[in-house]
């Protein structure tokens, strides 16, 4: 478990949003434009789509996948350091980003054969739970290395090989894949005949549609929200303690978790959401000021870890039998419309200036949050509570998809 937690805070905290830790240094070291620079971002969020599309088609090869995610996430972080080059930098970075994709469907597995029932859920969430501590890590990192960004990458690298293979090690049940290759042969059971829920089209155009869009407006915080800081007149070690309260934003969910449970999934999303639009906001008017740039940081940590939240508690609502698949697609959604968020962003700000690029990122925040009223698409869901969902209602067809995801 705690294996598993490591590789999540690498492929994720030191690994692919380390990118945008890092950027100012980057950019300084290789004379980067704001575009160029989210184009990297969109291609990294394309990568990390096809990484968990990936988990999603070979799901019983979870030992392949977390090999994978190790060797695309560590060899790209240590090419990334050493890059000599931006053409050589620009590939490594957008492999890199891979291993996250990768490493989250991998390690539900891996975590389900060898824990218990009983400490499941909990262990899969303490896992997931990964990306908060990682980012707070990248931040304390960065507070002793900058302006060495290479150094950063290259730790990241050793840290993310080192978890992956333990996680290899300490799996105990390392014939359990082999075994449902036979099971499937004697007939007992098998991969389902397609990774997509069914009536998915219909069911999740709304959940979608808002996962899209909030996907492409807090693509301006993961990629220039350090940027911005510098811009404003903050100090290194000023924008740097700004990255460690988005850790640190993300990582306070786990108290909150019980009371938005209790919350239907669009009033949570609304709210999450809005926060996230009132967070951004302030970055992109306040990020000079380190008092209001370190609260919005933190408000835009907890807001986007609970939006990730709302949406899985969305698709076990709209597809109960189905909810893994559904969780996957929605998140692949939201990285998707960070893609083109992080490219959009980059055009924005060099015709405009950074400011612009978060008020109007936070202008389609609003949009995002407001789709959440528009749940029933395609069927009436339910009006209750993720909480009151019984085990059945949230059950999968099989338990080879991740029930959760950390935040992409």
């Amino acid at each position: 478990m705690i294996a598993g937690t490591c590789l999540i805070a690498g492929t994720y905290g030191l690994v692919r949003l380390a990118y945008g830790l890092f950027l100012p240094d980057i950019r300084a070291s290789l004379s980067m434009s704001s575009a160029v620079a989210g184009y990297i971002s969109s291609g990294a969020s394309l990568a990390y789509c096809l990484g968990a599309l990936f988990g999603l088609i070979a799901a019983r090869r979870s030992r392949w996948l977390v090999l994978g995610a190790l060797v695309t996430a560590g060899v790209g972080a240590a090419g990334m350091a050493l890059a000599p080059d931006l053409n050589a930098f620009v590939p490594l970075a957008i492999v890199s980003s891979t291993g996250a994709g990768l490493a989250s469907p991998g390690l539900v597995a891996v975590v389900d054969r060898n824990v218990s029932s009983t400490r499941s859920a909990r262990a899969q969430a303490t896992v997931n739970a990964g990306t908060g501590p990682g980012l707070v890590a990248a931040g304390l990192l960065a507070l002793l290395l900058l302006p060495h960004w290479r150094v950063g990458f290259a730790l990241g690298a050793v840290f993310t090989a080192v978890a992956g293979v333990s996680v290899l090690l300490f799996d105990r049940s390392r014939a359990a894949e082999g075994d449902h290759t036979r099971a499937a042969a004697d007939g007992r059971s098998g991969p389902p005949r397609s990774v997509w829920p069914r009536g998915w089209v219909s069911t999740l155009v709304a959940p979608a549609s808002g996962a899209l869009l909030f996907g492409a407006a807090s693509a301006v915080v993961w990629t220039y929200g350090r940027a911005q800081m510098v811009a404003e007149g903050a100090s290194d070690s000023a924008s740097t303690f700004a990255w460690v309260a988005l850790g640190v934003g993300g990582t306070f969910t786990v108290a909150t978790t019980r009371a938005m449970s209790r919350l239907h999934p669009s009033r949570a999303w609304l709210l999450s959401t809005t926060t996230v639009a009132v967070a951004i906001t302030a970055l992109g008017l306040e990020a000079g000021r380190l008092p209001a740039a370190l609260v919005a940081c933190t408000v835009f940590g907890w807001g986007f870890v609970a939006a990730t939240s709302a949406l899985i508690a969305w698709a076990a609502l709209v597809i109960p039998h189905q909810a893994a698949p559904a969780t996957s697609i929605l998140f692949i959604t939201l990285v998707l419309g960070q893609a083109a968020g992080s490219a959009a962003a980059g055009n924005v700000a060099d015709r405009h200036g950074l400011s612009a690029a978060f008020v109007l990122s936070a202008a389609v925040t609003v949009v995002a949050a407001l789709s959440g009223q528009w749940l029933t698409v395609g069927r009436r869901a339910s009006d209750a509570p993720l909480s009151t969902l019984t085990p059945s209602d949230s059950k999968t067809t099989d338990d080879t998809f991740p029930r959760n995801a950390p935040p992409p």
